[in-house]
């Protein structure tokens, strides 16, 4: 039986995506570190959200008996786990004080999250509408 997701947690979704993406990207924005080394978070953030979701996508598709490619489900696992441990190895030589580097680790798994839940709800939104 398929059921939609309630609004409540749609909008709880949306609102952590939000929060932790715009919390990260203005976290950046005011610090006072070098470009380069915010062009590396920011590019940790984007990559970390790609893998989440296309590992969700493709966890989702196997679950669902869709033919998903042994190759690429590993990718999506390795380049899930290999954007959080870039975060971790990135804060852990940073010059941040420890309390800004929890900012941002808590920010950026708040992001991943709920990208992975706004995919999930978009998807059962459609197998909903499709049956």
């Amino acid at each position: 039986m398929k059921q939609k997701p309630s609004a409540a947690f749609i909008g709880a979704s949306w609102v952590g995506l939000f929060a932790g993406g715009v919390s990260f990207c203005v976290g950046l924005w005011n610090a006072t570190m070098e470009l380069n080394e915010k062009g590396y978070y920011f590019t940790v953030l984007m990559y970390g959200l790609f893998s989440a979701v296309s590992l969700q996508k493709a966890v989702r598709d196997q679950l669902q008996g869709i033919k998903v490619t042994p190759i690429y489900y590993g990718i999506a696992w390795f380049s899930t786990g290999l954007s959080i441990l870039l975060l971790i190895i990135g804060l852990w030589n940073s010059s941040l004080i420890r309390s800004e580097k929890g900012f941002y680790a808590m920010a950026y798994l708040l992001t991943l999250f709920a990208a992975v839940a706004v995919q999930k709800n978009i998807r059962d939104s459609q197998d909903v509408k499709e049956s």
